[in-house]
């Protein structure tokens, strides 16, 4: 295998790993998401409701992130 094909496949790697990481971490999956509907919300006073409650508009990593919170 070449040194540019090993690279390559690494590069894939680390980057679905930031993907699933980023997915997985609602703070980091929904931001975009937070700043558009919810960011007249302080830490504390229902930013999860907030983003639940705007669930059909929010993006799919957002709601793939909320999803897994709720299965902890």
């Amino acid at each position: 295998m070449s040194k540019l094909s090993f690279a390559a496949i690494a590069f894939v790697v680390a980057l679905s790993g930031a993907t699933f990481a980023q997915s997985a971490d609602p703070r980091g999956a929904c931001k975009a998401d937070y700043d558009r509907f919810c960011a007249g919300i302080a830490p504390g006073g229902g930013i999860v409701a907030c983003l639940n409650g705007k669930r059909d508009q929010l993006s799919t990593t957002c709601k793939t992130a909320l999803d897994s919170r709720k299965k902890k």
